[in-house]
């Protein structure tokens, strides 16, 4: 099914671009309750979800289990290195990791393996504050 083009979801297409790193949708939502747009929180979580659907958008969970989202920038299966402190990602091909996946799912006798790999941790920039402190 083909979506209409919204100028609501067009509005929380742009803002999620103009957001860095990945943004929870309370606080994207946040920002466009802000910025007077009139568009509630039920239109972003949607617009958000056919952002992903559709590949516009990466969508993961935090370590807190709250879904965040980005613009994507990289089309195709990848995984991410996110910052916790500050939000840098950096999009990174993992070809270890898909051998792994395919590998362990086939030793357990299943076939059309996905996987979902993001690693977080404390950027080079957020650690190097750290020892200035």
């Amino acid at each position: 099914m083909v979506q209409r083009n919204t100028w609501q979801r067009e509005r929380v297409r742009t803002a999620l671009a103009d957001s860095q790193g990945f943004v929870s949708a309370q606080d994207l939502y946040a920002h466009l309750r802000d910025a007077d747009t009139g568009i509630g929180l039920a239109t972003v979580y949607r617009a958000l979800a056919t952002l992903a659907a559709a590949g516009e958008a990466d969508q993961l969970q935090s370590p807190e289990g709250e879904a965040i989202y980005r613009a994507c920038t990289s089309s195709g299966h990848h995984h991410h290195l996110i910052c916790r402190r500050c939000g840098t990602t950096v999009e990174i091909q993992a070809s270890d990791v898909e051998t792994w996946a395919h590998r362990t799912a086939a030793a357990h006798g299943f076939t059309e393996a996905e996987h979902v790999v993001d690693i977080f941790g404390v950027c080079a920039a957020c650690t190097a504050g750290d020892r200035a402190d």
